[in-house]
Protein backbone atom coordinates (compact mmCIF):
# COMPACT_ATOMS: atom_id res chain seq x y z
CA UNK A 1 0.00 0.00 0.00
CA UNK A 2 1.39 2.98 -1.12
CA UNK A 3 0.84 6.47 0.26
CA UNK A 4 2.97 9.02 -0.90
CA UNK A 5 0.34 11.55 0.88
CA UNK A 6 0.62 12.21 4.37
CA UNK A 7 -3.69 12.59 5.06
CA UNK A 8 -3.56 14.73 8.54
CA UNK A 9 -6.69 13.60 10.11
CA UNK A 10 -5.49 15.04 13.43
CA UNK A 11 -3.44 18.00 13.87
CA UNK A 12 -6.73 20.51 13.67
CA UNK A 13 -7.63 17.99 16.78
CA UNK A 14 -3.92 17.67 18.54
CA UNK A 15 -5.10 19.36 21.97
CA UNK A 16 -8.33 17.10 22.28
CA UNK A 17 -5.78 14.25 21.12
CA UNK A 18 -3.84 15.05 24.09
CA UNK A 19 -6.74 15.42 26.91
CA UNK A 20 -8.82 12.86 26.22
CA UNK A 21 -7.38 9.64 24.18
CA UNK A 22 -6.98 6.67 26.61
CA UNK A 23 -3.30 5.67 27.93
CA UNK A 24 -2.05 2.50 27.14
CA UNK A 25 -1.85 0.11 29.96
CA UNK A 26 1.70 -0.46 31.76
CA UNK A 27 1.50 -3.96 31.48
CA UNK A 28 1.77 -3.35 27.46
CA UNK A 29 4.98 -1.82 28.34
CA UNK A 30 6.43 -4.53 30.30
CA UNK A 31 5.58 -7.02 27.78
CA UNK A 32 7.45 -5.23 24.76
CA UNK A 33 10.18 -4.63 26.81
CA UNK A 34 10.76 -8.31 28.12
CA UNK A 35 10.38 -9.15 24.44
CA UNK A 36 12.91 -6.70 23.04
CA UNK A 37 16.51 -7.63 22.38
CA UNK A 38 17.80 -4.95 24.79
CA UNK A 39 16.67 -1.38 27.09
CA UNK A 40 18.77 1.49 24.54
CA UNK A 41 16.72 2.49 22.09
CA UNK A 42 12.81 1.88 20.79
CA UNK A 43 11.40 3.95 18.01
CA UNK A 44 7.69 5.20 18.50
CA UNK A 45 6.32 5.58 14.90
CA UNK A 46 3.11 8.00 14.34
CA UNK A 47 3.53 8.81 18.17
CA UNK A 48 0.99 10.91 18.32
CA UNK A 49 1.05 13.12 21.68
CA UNK A 50 3.44 10.77 22.81
CA UNK A 51 1.20 8.04 24.31
CA UNK A 52 3.05 5.04 23.65
CA UNK A 53 6.47 7.03 23.94
CA UNK A 54 5.99 8.04 27.60
CA UNK A 55 5.30 4.06 28.38
CA UNK A 56 8.30 2.97 27.00
CA UNK A 57 10.46 5.44 27.85
CA UNK A 58 9.81 3.54 31.41
CA UNK A 59 11.72 0.84 30.12
CA UNK A 60 14.20 2.00 27.61
CA UNK A 61 17.51 4.13 27.93
CA UNK A 62 16.14 6.37 24.95
CA UNK A 63 13.28 6.46 22.55
CA UNK A 64 13.01 8.45 19.54
CA UNK A 65 9.38 9.37 18.45
CA UNK A 66 8.54 10.74 15.31
CA UNK A 67 4.97 11.91 13.75
CA UNK A 68 4.50 13.75 10.55
CA UNK A 69 2.58 16.10 12.17
CA UNK A 70 3.89 19.10 13.41
CA UNK A 71 1.30 20.36 15.40
CA UNK A 72 0.95 16.85 17.36
CA UNK A 73 4.36 16.92 17.71
CA UNK A 74 4.47 20.63 19.27
CA UNK A 75 2.07 19.55 21.98
CA UNK A 76 4.00 15.97 23.08
CA UNK A 77 4.25 15.17 26.03
CA UNK A 78 8.16 15.84 27.45
CA UNK A 79 10.19 12.93 29.20
CA UNK A 80 13.69 13.40 29.31
CA UNK A 81 14.71 10.17 27.95
CA UNK A 82 12.31 10.71 24.64
CA UNK A 83 13.29 12.86 21.70
CA UNK A 84 10.78 13.93 19.27
CA UNK A 85 10.99 14.91 15.52
CA UNK A 86 9.15 15.69 12.88
CA UNK A 87 9.31 12.51 10.05
CA UNK A 88 7.49 10.03 8.15
CA UNK A 89 6.80 6.36 8.93
CA UNK A 90 9.23 5.79 6.27
CA UNK A 91 12.54 7.98 7.68
CA UNK A 92 13.01 7.85 11.17
CA UNK A 93 16.31 9.54 10.65
CA UNK A 94 18.08 6.16 12.57
CA UNK A 95 21.08 4.19 11.55
CA UNK A 96 20.88 0.97 10.57
CA UNK A 97 20.75 -1.50 13.22
CA UNK A 98 20.36 0.82 15.82
CA UNK A 99 17.33 0.18 17.79
CA UNK A 100 15.87 -2.69 20.05
CA UNK A 101 12.28 -1.95 20.09
CA UNK A 102 10.09 -0.29 16.95
CA UNK A 103 6.22 0.39 17.89
CA UNK A 104 3.43 2.03 16.33
CA UNK A 105 0.00 2.41 18.49
CA UNK A 106 -3.21 3.16 16.74
CA UNK A 107 -0.96 4.92 13.56
CA UNK A 108 -0.50 2.01 11.64
CA UNK A 109 -3.44 2.31 9.36
CA UNK A 110 -2.65 5.79 8.34
CA UNK A 111 1.04 4.69 7.03
CA UNK A 112 2.57 3.37 3.85
CA UNK A 113 2.50 -0.09 5.38
CA UNK A 114 5.30 -1.54 3.28
CA UNK A 115 7.19 1.58 3.73
CA UNK A 116 7.35 1.15 7.17
CA UNK A 117 7.78 -2.00 7.64
CA UNK A 118 10.81 -1.86 5.71
CA UNK A 119 12.35 0.91 7.66
CA UNK A 120 11.30 -1.04 11.12
CA UNK A 121 14.15 -3.80 9.19
CA UNK A 122 16.64 -1.12 8.12
CA UNK A 123 16.89 0.12 12.37
CA UNK A 124 16.25 -2.72 13.74
CA UNK A 125 18.94 -4.94 15.44
CA UNK A 126 19.21 -8.63 14.76
CA UNK A 127 16.56 -10.01 16.92
CA UNK A 128 14.96 -6.90 17.80
CA UNK A 129 11.45 -6.82 18.03
CA UNK A 130 8.41 -4.56 16.63
CA UNK A 131 4.68 -4.23 18.41
CA UNK A 132 1.81 -2.44 16.25
CA UNK A 133 -1.29 -2.53 18.06
CA UNK A 134 -5.21 -0.72 17.71
CA UNK A 135 -8.42 -0.32 19.58
CA UNK A 136 -11.54 0.02 17.63
CA UNK A 137 -14.95 0.71 18.82
CA UNK A 138 -15.36 1.37 23.35
CA UNK A 139 -17.90 0.17 25.46
CA UNK A 140 -19.12 1.17 28.70
CA UNK A 141 -19.93 -0.37 31.63
CA UNK A 142 -23.04 1.56 32.07
CA UNK A 143 -25.85 -0.43 29.88
CA UNK A 144 -28.31 3.27 29.61
CA UNK A 145 -25.11 5.08 28.81
CA UNK A 146 -23.42 2.42 26.19
CA UNK A 147 -26.36 2.01 24.19
CA UNK A 148 -26.28 6.13 23.75
CA UNK A 149 -22.61 5.40 22.87
CA UNK A 150 -23.26 3.16 20.86
CA UNK A 151 -26.08 4.29 18.86
CA UNK A 152 -23.00 7.39 17.99
CA UNK A 153 -20.74 4.61 16.76
CA UNK A 154 -23.52 3.07 14.41
CA UNK A 155 -23.78 7.00 13.05
CA UNK A 156 -20.29 7.31 12.90
CA UNK A 157 -19.64 4.39 11.16
CA UNK A 158 -20.27 5.60 7.36
CA UNK A 159 -17.47 8.50 7.92
CA UNK A 160 -14.54 7.12 8.69
CA UNK A 161 -11.83 7.44 6.48
CA UNK A 162 -10.80 3.78 4.13
CA UNK A 163 -7.98 3.52 6.34
CA UNK A 164 -10.24 2.97 9.25
CA UNK A 165 -10.89 -1.07 7.88
CA UNK A 166 -7.62 -2.51 9.27
CA UNK A 167 -8.96 -1.74 12.70
CA UNK A 168 -11.25 -3.28 12.23
CA UNK A 169 -9.75 -6.58 11.62
CA UNK A 170 -7.46 -5.92 14.35
CA UNK A 171 -4.81 -5.78 11.92
CA UNK A 172 -5.02 -9.52 11.00
CA UNK A 173 -5.28 -9.05 7.23
CA UNK A 174 -1.83 -7.63 6.94
CA UNK A 175 1.07 -9.45 5.93
CA UNK A 176 3.38 -9.32 9.04
CA UNK A 177 6.79 -9.50 7.62
CA UNK A 178 8.54 -10.29 11.00
CA UNK A 179 9.00 -14.23 13.21
CA UNK A 180 5.49 -13.30 14.67
CA UNK A 181 5.08 -13.99 18.58
CA UNK A 182 1.95 -14.61 21.01
CA UNK A 183 0.70 -11.78 22.26
CA UNK A 184 -1.22 -11.82 25.69
CA UNK A 185 -4.19 -10.73 25.89
CA UNK A 186 -5.10 -6.66 27.16
CA UNK A 187 -7.49 -4.28 27.23
CA UNK A 188 -7.75 -0.50 26.95
CA UNK A 189 -9.40 1.06 29.54
CA UNK A 190 -10.33 4.59 31.36
CA UNK A 191 -12.41 5.20 33.93
CA UNK A 192 -13.96 8.70 32.81
CA UNK A 193 -16.16 11.78 33.76
CA UNK A 194 -19.09 11.85 31.29
CA UNK A 195 -17.49 15.28 29.90
CA UNK A 196 -14.37 13.51 29.26
CA UNK A 197 -16.01 10.83 27.26
CA UNK A 198 -17.84 13.39 25.19
CA UNK A 199 -14.60 14.86 24.51
CA UNK A 200 -13.30 11.66 22.98
CA UNK A 201 -15.94 11.51 20.78
CA UNK A 202 -15.09 14.64 19.28
CA UNK A 203 -11.36 13.44 18.23
CA UNK A 204 -12.38 10.68 16.14
CA UNK A 205 -11.56 11.11 12.06
CA UNK A 206 -15.14 10.09 11.36
CA UNK A 207 -16.18 12.97 13.37
CA UNK A 208 -13.99 15.79 11.54
CA UNK A 209 -15.32 14.44 8.47
CA UNK A 210 -19.11 14.53 9.75
CA UNK A 211 -18.33 18.29 10.39
CA UNK A 212 -17.43 18.58 6.85
CA UNK A 213 -20.53 17.43 5.67
CA UNK A 214 -23.01 18.92 7.88
CA UNK A 215 -24.00 21.52 9.92
CA UNK A 216 -24.49 20.67 13.14
CA UNK A 217 -22.50 19.08 15.47
CA UNK A 218 -23.22 15.10 16.15
CA UNK A 219 -21.65 14.88 19.48
CA UNK A 220 -24.40 17.37 20.95
CA UNK A 221 -27.46 15.32 21.18
CA UNK A 222 -25.13 12.69 22.27
CA UNK A 223 -23.79 14.71 25.35
CA UNK A 224 -27.07 15.63 26.66
CA UNK A 225 -28.66 12.23 26.59
CA UNK A 226 -25.57 11.70 28.56
CA UNK A 227 -26.51 13.85 31.24
CA UNK A 228 -29.53 12.56 31.18
CA UNK A 229 -28.26 8.87 32.45
CA UNK A 230 -24.84 9.78 34.03
CA UNK A 231 -24.27 12.68 36.69
CA UNK A 232 -21.19 14.82 36.69
CA UNK A 233 -18.26 13.79 38.88
CA UNK A 234 -19.07 10.07 38.50
CA UNK A 235 -16.53 8.27 36.60
CA UNK A 236 -17.63 5.12 34.47
CA UNK A 237 -15.69 2.52 32.82
CA UNK A 238 -14.84 3.01 29.41
CA UNK A 239 -12.73 0.36 27.70
CA UNK A 240 -11.62 -1.02 24.68
CA UNK A 241 -10.01 -4.63 23.04
CA UNK A 242 -6.58 -3.86 22.60
CA UNK A 243 -5.12 -5.95 19.31
CA UNK A 244 -1.45 -6.17 19.62
CA UNK A 245 0.70 -8.09 16.61
CA UNK A 246 4.08 -8.50 17.61
CA UNK A 247 7.34 -10.29 16.14
CA UNK A 248 11.27 -10.35 15.59
CA UNK A 249 13.23 -9.79 13.15
CA UNK A 250 15.34 -12.97 12.21
CA UNK A 251 18.16 -14.00 9.92
CA UNK A 252 14.75 -16.15 7.83
CA UNK A 253 12.46 -12.91 7.85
Amino acid sequence: MNRDTFKDHFSSRAEGYAAFRPTYPAALFAWLASLASGRDLAWDAGTGNGQAAVGLAAHFARVMATDASERQIARAMAHDHVTYRVGRESASGLADGACDLVTAAQALHWFDVAAFFAEARRVLKPGGAIAVWTYAQPSLDDPAADALLQGYVRLMDPYWPPERAMVETGYRTLPFPFAEVAVPAMDLEMHALRHEVVGYLRTWSAHQRYLTEHADDPVEPVAGALAAVWPEGERRRLHWPLFVRAGRLTAGR
